[in-house]
């Protein structure tokens, strides 16, 4: 006897949610396989230099058996965060001039007026290019690691060896005031600090003014031996409004009166005797920028920085012969200025040479000679060993205390290289290892014989004395290709991959789209009747269709130009599934007006992908960086300023208007229909208030503008915590046998949608109302383009060019709210929206919110619509119940095999670019975004199968 059909119906819906739970297993094992495989980083060694260290006498000559001695008696580090070349570099460096150019007026008269003392430096820095990296690249002397960016927010102490932790252990005293990241990295190595909250991008001075009242102070005081100064104003203007705006112009203009007062303090202190006397003053950036003001990857706007050194003790005029010419022009002023090229690897090395500490023992840096050779205490008490020639002119002089230098510099990274091939589990190749070791015993080798040669007795022959000048050069040569050539061989061979585990993800991806596949086509021959088996022609070539457009987006991620510009790739996809649509009901001749609509949409899409709306701003400011400035110079900037303010209130309104009025004709249970109403109603007025409080309207009311800007985001975000709570009792206790299936779920999905869609608006900003139209606009024509492809033809199975289409204009919304997959395109500011103090959950959790919400959570949780097919009314309502369910478990297959087949060809792409120069700084922060946004598709499907079931 069979079971009834009630039970087998009941035993299918509770089948399909363990299937996608077994697919999301399936995936998650795949993605940390191959995650662990491709993302090792090299192995952090906790050794530490030592005074007592030294090398061995048979391996050195006896010229550099110690660490330097001190050249600068105390440093000051002005931190800049996010300094780019051309805010520092006169506008004459470049080949067109723009707004932010030439602020820093301080430093560039320095650089022409005092070149033997002052000294601009582009400088280099190693993607990934967010602050955390940079940091901990500058103090240990290291490369950067990519897995370090997950510590971004919440940053673990530094354990590896460090300049500060040199400086600590060598009794200097250390002051930090500005950026709280010090803070984390180094929680015990400040004599005073002075932190301030440095995440809340919003906020362009607390931590600058903090810095400001504690900075010129200290200046004065002598219990500190390196004072660090980090302003972050710079960097978080970028963030929200970008590099040609007027905040950033501010920002820098404030930064040249702050650096004028510090230099003046240090000169008036640094007479004989005094505070200041041998001290260097260093002006620094972290990292670049780009035009968006973010940064995170790898390209020139990123990782070319500033550098300026300043000593107040003038150097002899020999110094002009150390530093490089081949850069110089003239500046606005007709004056000449030369600038020199540095790479922050030889940061920590050139600091530790300078203030005679022990280099950090993974330090693979290079002391560069410019920058050493700026303080003048390089150019005095040159002797570091005891056999030094006494009868050499100050360049001489110098040249034989660089080349000690190196040569303690060249033993302390053999000694590392040694340690960390003995220590790693992979380690460098043994031809490359081979390879160094021989430069490093070819250099010693000639440091030995250029002693003798040079040193041979006090009172040479005039023949050598005049063979000096070529000796030392070519025994710095020598020196100095050893270490160019390790760092070379470590920013190329450093990460270790972990071909068999990158292998298996990859084989495991690839089974797991096959199986996918081969469930869909199953359950699509079942649940197709049979009645409808001749008409299974349209439906393959539907299949082969979306299958096209997915691999040919899929195949794009092979580029790295294409990558860039995904969203455009996603969009004239898009469009083209439109236009076919459109050519083929044309042939037809049943053109609907949802064809002309969808067409144009994705023109607005494409607009809204190309002028990047995130850069928008929240003021009603107009500045040259916003979009509608070529509008503002029609109708002038007072109407513009209006309409910012207004505009996107009324675009809320016009959504909430609409949205109110789906809700009343959605949802039928009168409590549930009321309190969804009230609290969508309440939502939306916060946030229109949130918007106005951060206008002028409520400048003068402090109250009522702090509510604005805190507690109505709060109030949203408690709306939407509850009305999920209240959907989820719904699901659970709710009979469902008095309603229809499609009521049933038209109410249970509008409900869902109403929950999350006020906290993702108010994270957007301004551009939510415009962003919603868009997606509801989009929805729309989809829907009803499939509903009426159903009725001609009769079939009651999903459509898959309708799931590629709703995937393809989910990528769009991601690409047109200000999104990329880069750890730069994360919009911090979001995380901040009515809080003002970090908390690594709530922070997190709302940064999720804003970068997922319209490309992943909205969409997969309305996929129930799209399988809400027309269907003869006079079927019995039994079987429309099953060929609903049968939908929406087809829906969810095919928007989970999309979202599986893409990220799978990102695993392959990744694989075949791992040696690719793009690797860190585009291609695995794609695969990051990816393979998230692949396990976070699978964790809401399983719910979803869960909720609709």
């Amino acid at each position: 006897m069979s079971p009834p059909a009630s039970h087998r119906r009941r035993s299918r819906l509770l089948s399909w949610p363990l299937v996608f739970v077994a697919i999301l297993a399936f995936h998650s094992l795949a993605v940390y396989l191959f995650t662990r495989g491709f993302l090792l980083t090299r192995t952090e060694l906790d050794l530490h230099s030592s005074r007592d260290d030294r090398p061995p006498q048979g391996d050195v000559s006896a010229g550099c058996t110690s660490w330097p001695p001190p050249a600068v008696d105390r440093l000051v580090i002005v931190v800049l965060d996010a300094l780019r070349f051309d805010f520092v570099a006169p506008s004459t460096f470049f080949p067109e001039k723009h707004p932010w150019m030439d602020k820093l007026q301080v430093l560039q008269k320095l650089a022409a007026n005092e070149k033997t003392s002052a000294r601009i430096f582009k400088a280099l820095a190693d993607p990934p290019t967010t602050s955390l990296q940079r940091l901990k690249a500058l103090t240990t002397g290291g490369l950067p690691t990519f897995v370090d960016v997950g510590h971004s927010f919440g940053a673990p102490a530094i354990v590896e060896d460090n300049i500060m932790y040199q400086l600590v252990k060598n009794g200097k005293r250390v002051v930090m005031m500005g950026d709280d990241t010090w803070i984390q990295l180094y929680p015990e190595h400040f004599n005073k600090s002075f932190p301030y909250p440095s995440f809340n991008v919003k906020d362009l001075d607390t931590v600058d003014n903090g810095v400001i009242e504690h900075l010129l102070p200290s200046l004065h005081n002598n219990d500190w031996d390196v004072l660090i100064a980090h302003f972050l104003g710079v960097d978080h203007a970028g963030h929200i409004f970008g590099v040609d705006s007027t905040p950033m112009i501010q920002k820098l203009e404030q930064y040249n009166k702050i650096l004028e007062g510090v230099i003046d303090t240090l000169r008036s202190l640094s007479k004989p005797g005094g505070t200041h006397e041998n001290t260097l003053l260093l002006v620094m950036g972290d990292h670049g920028q780009t035009l968006n003001g973010d940064h995170g990857g790898g390209t020139a706007e990123e990782v070319e920085t500033s550098l300026f050194a300043w000593s107040p003790k003038t150097p002899p005029d020999a110094v002009l012969s150390v530093l490089d010419h081949s850069s110089c022009n003239v500046d606005l002023h007709g004056e000449e200025v030369c600038i020199s090229t540095m790479q922050q690897l030889d940061f920590a090395a050139t600091i530790s040479a300078l203030l005679g500490i022990p280099f950090p023992f993974g330090s693979i840096g290079r002391v560069n000679p410019e920058l050493y050779a700026l303080s003048t205490g390089t150019w005095v008490n040159q002797r570091m060993g005891t056999d030094a020639c006494t009868s050499q002119n100050d360049l001489e002089a110098w040249m034989r205390r660089y080349a000690e230098v190196l040569c303690v510099n060249c033993w302390q990274v053999k000694r590392y290289i040694d340690q960390y091939s003995a220590s790693s589990v992979i380690g460098f190749p043994s031809e490359d290892l081979q390879h160094i070791t021989n430069l490093y015993s070819r250099a010693q080798a000639n440091w030995s014989a250029s002693l003798r040669f040079t040193c041979s007795s006090e009172t040479g022959s005039q023949e050598k004395l005049e063979g000096k000048g070529s000796v030392l050069p070519q025994q710095i040569d020598a020196y100095t290709y050893f270490l160019q050539t390790f760092a070379k061989l470590a920013r190329s061979a450093w990460t270790e991959f972990d071909l068999w585990s990158m292998g298996i993800g990859l084989l495991l991806m690839i089974l797991s789209v096959i199986i996918q596949a081969y469930t869909l086509v199953k359950l699509n021959t079942i649940c197709q009747p049979s009645d409808q088996k001749s008409d299974s022609s349209s439906i393959i070539r539907k299949l082969f269709f979306a299958f096209a457009l997915v691999a040919i987006r899929a195949a794009s991620f092979l580029s790295n130009s294409y990558i860039l510009a995904e969203g455009r790739v996603a969009n004239f996809l898009l469009a083209t599934s439109c236009i076919t649509i459109v050519w083929h009901s044309m042939v037809k001749g049943k053109f609907s007006v949802e064809n002309l609509v969808f067409l144009l949409l994705n023109i607005f899409a494409r607009f809204g992908i190309e002028i990047g709306m995130s850069k928008q701003l929240p003021g009603p400011a107009i500045t040259k960086d916003h979009s509608v400035s070529a509008i503002c110079k029609i109708f002038g900037v007072n109407s513009c300023n209006i309409l910012l303010e207004i505009f996107p209130i009324v675009s809320l309104a016009f959504v909430a208007y609409i949205i109110l009025k789906c809700l009343s004709h959605a949802i039928c249970q009168r409590f549930l229909k009321y309190f969804v109403l009230c609290g969508t109603m309440v939502s939306y007025v916060c946030i229109a208030f949130h918007w106005a409080s951060e206008t002028t309207l409520f400048s003068h009311a402090g109250t009522i503008q702090e509510f604005g800007r805190s507690l109505a985001p709060r109030f949203v975000y408690a709306i939407g915590g509850l009305s999920l709570a209240i959907s989820s009792l719904y699901r659970i206790f709710s009979p469902s046998d008095h309603l229809k299936m499609n009521k049933r779920i038209t109410i249970l999905a509008a409900v869902m949608l109403c929950s999350w869609s006020p906290t993702i608006l108010v994270l957007l900003g301004r551009q939510g109302p415009f962003v919603a139209l868009i997606c509801m606009t989009g929805a729309w024509c989809i829907i009803k383009l499939q509903q009426n492809c159903q009725r001609e033809s009769g079939l009651s199975v999903a459509d898959p060019v309708s799931v590629v289409q709703w995937s393809f204009l989910a990528v769009c919304l991601f690409y047109l709210t200000g999104h990329w997959c880069t750890f730069d395109g994360l919009r911090y500011g979001a995380a901040f929206i009515g809080f003002d103090h970090f908390h690594i959950i709530r922070q997190g959790l709302l940064l999720s919110i804003d970068t997922f919400g319209v490309s992943h959570i909205l969409p997969i949780l309305s996929l129930p619509f799209i399988a809400m097919v027309w269907y003869n009314t006079t079927s019995k309502d039994n079987r429309l119940k099953d060929v609903i369910l049968n939908n929406i478990t087809q829906v969810l297959l095919m928007y989970g095999l999309v979202t599986a087949i893409t990220a799978t060809m990102t695993i392959i792409c990744v694989t075949i670019q791992r040696r690719h120069l793009m690797v860190w700084g585009l291609f695995a922060p794609k695969y990051v975004f990816d393979a998230i946004g692949l396990l976070l598709t699978d964790l809401l499907i399983c719910l979803a199968s869960l909720y609709y079931s």
